[in-house]
């Protein structure tokens, strides 16, 4: 057995379910390993894409999110996906391939330093130079990814390094950090404040039901960042909603007037807390790397929460008195993106929202009512185009469910050869191109704070019903709200694009 073959074992052993790539030189010993193995792997049409989905698979399931490339160019293009993934603190696995161990740090073809590429956008980067080092990380790295979930973990395997069959196969000992020093005083504030408040991260999301027993038990009031939405549903009147530059009346009078607000899960981004009052501020995260404020706690949400003591208070009704209506102009309008938006998610408001970086993003959010978490999947902090159709492939593929993308003209085309992976996978995901022929928020920047002519955002689009024939994929073209709504009535399935032409529009600008 060479090193390859007992790390798709472990993959196996780890239940690894899939894997988003595309095979090349230097990884192909995995891809070896990989054809007889239990694993499924995605074949997608860029690496970029394969990150994406990768992202989406671990938002969605019980899993952890697989992608992998060859060297140079293919790992190169996983970097975007990656970052994306990285800023959002989803923890997934990124593996490449690399030249022979004595080629990697020469001027050689297809040699560039990969470890050094990945190594501000991973929470571990491994370059083992041996197989029991190899074998050694992918343990580490998977137990990582389960039980200390930070990040995205990359591992750099030489191709030399793969094929040798000498390798010891060691057994893990490895403890989750820890730092629960500032415990004491976060209860002290805790049973002193009068008016606390919860903010849920991404990282809350396996405490949903302990921490809605708490709020309610305790009236304390709750509130969400953007990948926390729906840990408590949005239709319960204890959760605020959204904090932060989009926060809803409610959530935004909260971070206010609170006198003690206990992050969880959060990484308490400057976009989340403009102006954070550190005397005030509980900060836990698994992750010591992003916590802010005077009480500073790292360790797992469940460890902190089972160990601090809550005490009732009265000032939700306060909170509820304020009318949390957040508005989006227009949306009966015939036919600007919003009023297309609405009617989406009227239909499916339910299922599995995938959306990228544009106007149709901001405007969905606005509307979007979360009741589960991890039911609209959109790349927050890193904002790339192209996110949208390969997250809802790897989602689709996750939890054999339908899933609906919300794209614009423009980013769609960013990673558009993915309709081709929808097609050969035969999934059940409805794709739907807002049009307008521009890169609207760009427009828009240069129009309100640049005092300038929109300069290069406008777009001759192809024709995209016809694209997405060329593919294989059913597609329709709509011109009126009408005939959306007659279309929607119809109950779609998969795989299906739906190209929608509405207006220019401004989008509403943050808090």
């Amino acid at each position: 057995m060479n090193v390859a073959e007992r790390l798709v074992e472990i993959l196996e052993e780890n239940n690894i379910t899939h894997i988003f790539g595309i095979p090349g030189d230097q990884i192909m010993p995995v891809y070896k390993a990989l054809s007889k193995s239990s694993i499924n792997h995605v074949l997608t049409k860029h690496e970029q894409a394969a990150a994406h989905a990768a992202d989406a698979f671990t938002r969605t399931s019980d899993s952890i999110g697989v992608c992998m490339a060859t060297a140079a160019g293919g790992a190169l293009n996983l970097v975007m996906g990656v970052a994306a993934a990285y800023k959002d603190n989803v923890p997934m696995l990124i593996l490449t391939g690399d030249n022979d161990l004595e080629m990697r740090d020469k001027n050689v073809f297809q040699s560039l330093p990969l470890r050094d590429v990945f190594s501000n956008i991973t929470q571990e980067n491994y370059s083992p130079l041996n197989g029991s080092e190899a074998v050694y990380a992918l343990k580490v790295a998977l137990y990582g990814l389960k039980n200390n979930p930070k990040g995205p973990i990359h591992i750099n395997l030489s191709h030399d390094v793969l094929l040798s069959e000498d390798f010891m196969d060691v057994d893990l000992c490895y403890l989750c950090e820890s730092d629960l020093s500032s415990l004491d005083d976060a209860q002290k504030l805790i049973l002193e404040s009068e008016k606390p408040l919860f903010v849920l991260g991404a990282g809350a999301i396996s405490q949903a039901e302990n921490i809605k027993m708490l709020a309610d038990t305790y009236q304390i009031p709750v509130t969400t960042t953007f990948n926390g939405r729906g840990i408590i549903s949005e239709d319960d009147l204890i959760n605020l909603g959204l904090v932060g530059i989009r926060a809803t009346p409610r959530a935004g009078k909260a971070i206010e007037e609170s006198d003690c607000i206990i992050a969880l899960g959060s990484i308490a981004s400057e976009r989340t807390f403009p102006n954070i009052d550190e005397d005030k501020f509980i900060h836990v995260n698994i992750n010591k790397d992003v916590l802010k404020g005077k009480y500073q706690i790292q360790g797992t949400v469940e460890d902190v929460i089972m160990n601090l003591e809550f005490k009732k208070v009265n000032w939700l009704d306060e909170l509820l008195a304020i009318d949390n209506e957040v508005t989006a102009e227009g949306v009966d309008d015939e036919l600007k993106p919003q009023a297309a938006i609405k009617r989406i998610l009227e239909c499916f408001g339910d299922e599995i929202i995938a959306s990228d970086a544009g106007s149709h993003t901001t405007w969905t959010t606005l509307i979007y009512r979360a009741k589960k978490p991890n039911r609209f999947l959109f790349p927050a902090a890193t904002a790339p185009m192209g996110y949208g159709l390969p997250a809802g492939i790897g989602a689709s593929i996750a939890t054999g469910s339908r899933v609906v993308v919300i794209n614009g003209d423009g980013d769609i085309q960013m990673n558009i050869q993915e309709l081709a992976t929808l097609k050969e996978n035969n999934l059940d995901v409805i794709v739907f191109i807002l049009n307008n022929s521009e890169y609207g928020i760009i427009r828009q920047w240069q129009e309100d704070f640049y005092d300038m002519e929109h300069y290069q955002t406008d777009l001759e689009n192809p024709d995209f019903v016809m694209l997405a024939a060329a593919y294989g994929i059913d597609a329709v073209q709509v011109n009126t709200l009408d005939d959306l709504e007659f279309l929607l009535e119809k109950g779609l399935k998969g795989p299906l694009v739906v190209e929608i032409m509405v207006d220019k529009e401004n989008i509403p600008l943050p808090n």
